[in-house]
């Protein structure tokens, strides 16, 4: 009977000892801890990335429809200034300007980049400077 209880102590012994050693650690808690924390970053950066990309889809649909608008908006004035002011010269017409259809389908909106250089050379490249 003495084997039996020394038996059944170990088997209890060793039980008690493994939840023990299971729910004593600390850094296997804060292992767990620390995984949840990971896969909780991780989803919520995942979720940050596709509101992200839906914004900026969101945005792109925004401004091709205020460029369609914008075009629309820009050859019904100079159409509107041509019928009404047939006799108003080109220059001082702000519409005189007319998209083509291809311009209008293909974005191409006319534009008069400012040059940041003179038509003539100017300081070290000029020139007619003299030689001493």
């Amino acid at each position: 009977m003495t084997w039996e209880y020394a038996l059944i102590g170990l088997v209890v012994g060793i039980i008690i000892g493994a939840v023990a050693m299971r729910f004593g650690n600390r850094k296997l808690r804060e292992q767990h801890s620390l995984q949840y924390e990971l896969e909780k970053s991780k989803a919520e950066l995942a979720d940050y990335h596709q509101e992200l990309s839906n914004h900026f889809a969101h945005s792109a649909e925004l401004l091709d429809n205020m460029a369609r608008d914008y075009r629309q908006l820009y050859q019904h004035m100079a159409k509107g200034s041509h019928d009404l002011l047939p006799n108003l010269p080109g220059e001082k017409n702000p519409f005189a300007y007319q998209l083509t259809e291809s311009e209008a389908d293909n974005d191409q909106v006319p534009v008069q980049m400012p040059r940041d250089y003179p038509d003539s050379a100017s300081g070290l490249l000029r020139g007619d400077r003299a030689v001493k």
